[in-house]
């Protein structure tokens, strides 16, 4: 036996059975009144491993009523069984019922088994050893086990805390976020679009009271979505075409109730692994999940799912009406600004909830984050867009350089000719295209259906108890769990400002790429910008149309010094005042007949000082037409020294023998992608 694993044979009756799982952390066999009591410091660090033997309770579970129900849930979310998937699996009891009734479901569908006759095709299970144990390595391997017994292929990736290991207070949210950055990862490195997780009625349960302690709104009480488009770090070539990889998110256990996942592993006789950690009250997840397990009964658990559901319409309602707003009133420029025409959004007739999610989108389409702004920025613009004149006026939001946004430049990763017959965009395009087909026959056409519009938490719990969705008993126990989660959010809150507060404002958009861009070579600005550049010694005649045209030396070959270095270089910076000062300059700079007279200082080559000024020229009456603001986010190429050499979102190039381009294609885009509440 590995060192820390811990096995529990499950032999008892169905009773028994959920005695156990209700303290799944024991691992001697327990009297029935027996509870540990596990206090923040004395959490067992091993995971428990459970072993699931035949008995007469495999007969009493119904796993043809799950199949369906899960079936039709992949349906609902537009996924067909040819389409490649991958399971997030820590395994436990909930992903490893995903995986049952993943594998089912493939199997149903006869879509048959790889090339190495083992396992079934199309299916592929990611486990995260998170490292933080040295235990983990070997968990993880048992896992993957317990998983290729299923038939599914598993990879395992262990983490890499390039800088360090998370602390204690930021455990569980910096572990799963380098969760989601592997799963998203490998299912770029395996080209799948479709990643399935476990999250479970019981889950959107505790993230409720979680939230509604933080007074959270109707939108946030909805909970998690049931489809959700995530987009990648990457980006890549496909189809001769820049494309920007994402996953669709799927969520289809959000009907099961935790008992159900207990139930699915028993009924299928696989094993599956407790983690004491989830017990630690240091969590406030691993709190609320205990106080809700002393409280669901029957009764409270349907009324509080009630609740969530009347939440999750108000917020299929809120995301048509804001999809519209946007394709209505939303200008995107190709320097990557947006504009509101407040004259067709009116806003005096749109209720704030709806107008305030619309705001949210546009700042997180401008700011290119996967996550929704929230905060004074959103309330800011909500105040302006309320108080001003809508006739006739419109609004520029555009991304500050000032202000901690992600900005990172990367270099692309092209597919190979083979790589590019098969891009996985466009499946998941479909995929997505489906889930919407049915999500058009579920809409929330009228307000009337939205329950509980521009409402916060409390007045939500006090509208659901007028409406008698819920009773008073349930009423009154969920405003005891928020005031019990208060109370510790408080006390942690004053407990993490003091050590935060050097923090604060260090993170602002980089003034360079942080590595030199060679000819020839591509990169991705900001999340927003494809820029490359390179020089050639063939010049067009038809540089400047519309423009007199004195200077012979612009056709033919090009006699620039520029082309003649042979280590040169571009850094991408964003543009500032003196870069169009510097344009306003140029054009005033004498016209030389001869341009070969003028050469650079101690090297003595030949400039293009006539080509320059021209271009600036031009230039500047582009640059006329964006606004100031907008300017100071758009990308341009210096030299090592500094120099100016090309604007190209408006045409500005030092050398004629330059060619650089910057195409405006947001990584994350208008309206945050796909997603759906049903």
């Amino acid at each position: 036996m590995a060192r820390g694993l811990v096995l529990c044979s499950q032999t008892r009756t169905i009773a028994k059975l959920s005695f156990f799982l209700s303290y799944p952390k024991l691992w001697f066999k327990p009297h029935r009144h027996h509870r540990p009591c596990y206090g923040p410091h004395n959490i067992p660090s091993a995971r428990v491993f459970c072993h699931c033997v035949n008995s007469q309770t495999l007969n009493l579970v119904d796993m043809a009523k799950y199949n369906e129900a899960f079936s039709r849930r992949m349906a609902m979310a537009g996924i067909k069984h040819h389409n490649s998937i991958a399971l997030g699996v820590s395994g436990g009891p909930d992903s490893m019922a995903l995986c049952v009734l993943a594998a089912s479901w493939k199997t149903e569908g006869l879509y048959g088994v790889d090339n190495s006759g083992k396992f079934i095709d199309g299916l592929l299970a990611i486990i995260v050893d998170h490292g933080l144990r040295s235990e983990s390595k070997d968990e993880a391997s048992l896992v993957g086990n317990r998983v290729s017994e299923i038939g599914i292929r598993c990879k395992i990736v262990r983490c890499d805390w390039l800088n360090g290991k998370p602390k204690q207070g930021h455990l569980q949210e910096s572990a799963r976020d380098m969760r989601y950055k592997i799963f998203q990862d490998v299912c770029m490195q395996n080209q799948i679009s479709v990643l399935l997780v476990a999250h479970h009625a019981d889950d959107q349960a505790e993230l409720f009271i979680l939230r509604s302690s933080r007074d959270s709104g109707v939108l946030g009480l909805a909970g998690m979505a049931f489809t959700s488009q995530v987009f990648s770090s990457h980006t890549n070539f496909c189809n001769n075409d820049w494309k920007n990889h994402s996953v669709l998110l799927v969520r289809p256990l959000l009907d099961f109730s935790k008992e159900d996942m207990y139930k699915i592993c028993q009924g299928s006789n696989r094993d599956w692994v407790e983690d004491p950690t989830n017990r630690s009250p240091l969590f406030a997840r691993n709190r609320i999940r205990a106080s809700l397990g002393n409280l669901l009964s029957g009764t409270f658990n349907s009324e509080l799912q009630a609740v969530i559901s009347a939440c999750r319409r108000t917020r299929i309602y809120v995301d048509q009406i804001c999809n519209s707003l946007i394709k209505q009133s939303i200008t995107v420029m190709d320097q990557g600004y947006a504009v509101i025409n407040l004259k067709t959004l009116n806003p005096s007739k749109i209720e704030d909830i709806c107008l305030s999610k619309f705001i949210t989108l546009v700042l997180q389409f401008v700011s290119q984050r996967q996550r929704p702004i929230r905060g004074s920025t959103s309330k800011l613009l909500l105040q302006y867009i309320r108080t001003i004149p809508c006739k006739g006026f419109e609004a520029l939001v555009c991304c500050s350089v000032y202000c901690p946004l992600p900005s990172n430049a990367e270099s692309f990763r092209t597919f190979s000719n083979v790589e590019e017959k098969h891009c996985f965009s466009d499946e998941l395009e479909q995929i997505i295209a489906n889930g919407r087909s049915y999500s058009n026959n579920n809409l929330v056409t009228d307000s009337s259906q939205a329950q509980f519009l521009d409402m916060r938490s409390q007045s939500v719990l006090d509208e659901a108890r007028r409406l008698d969705v819920i009773s008073e008993s349930t009423y009154r126990n969920i405003i005891s769990l928020q005031r019990e989660e208060v109370s510790h959010f408080k006390s942690k809150t004053d407990e993490v400002a003091s050590g935060c507060e050097s923090k604060q404002g260090t993170e602002h958009i980089a003034a360079f790429l942080s590595e030199p861009l060679l000819p020839g070579q591509t990169c991705y600005f900001m999340n927003r910008f494809i820029i490359s550049w390179k020089l050639s010694k063939e010049i067009s005649s038809n540089w400047f149309r519309g423009e007199p045209l004195s200077l012979s030396y612009l056709q033919g070959d090009c006699h620039c010094c520029c082309v003649n270095e042979d280590e040169m270089v571009a850094k991408v910076r964003t543009m500032i005042d003196a870069d169009w000062l510097y344009l306003a300059e140029l054009t005033k700079w004498p016209h030389s007949d001869n341009f070969e007279a003028t050469r650079l200082p101690l090297t003595g080559k030949i400039t293009c000082l006539d080509y320059s000024r021209l271009s600036a020229k031009v230039a500047l009456k582009s640059l006329k037409s964006i606004p100031v603001a907008a300017r100071k986010s758009m990308p341009l190429l210096v030299d090592d020294h500094g120099r100016l050499l090309s604007i190209p979102s408006i045409g500005f190039k030092h050398c004629p023998c330059m060619k650089a381009s910057t195409v405006f294609k947001p990584r994350v885009p208008l309206g945050g992608g796909h997603s759906s509440f049903l």
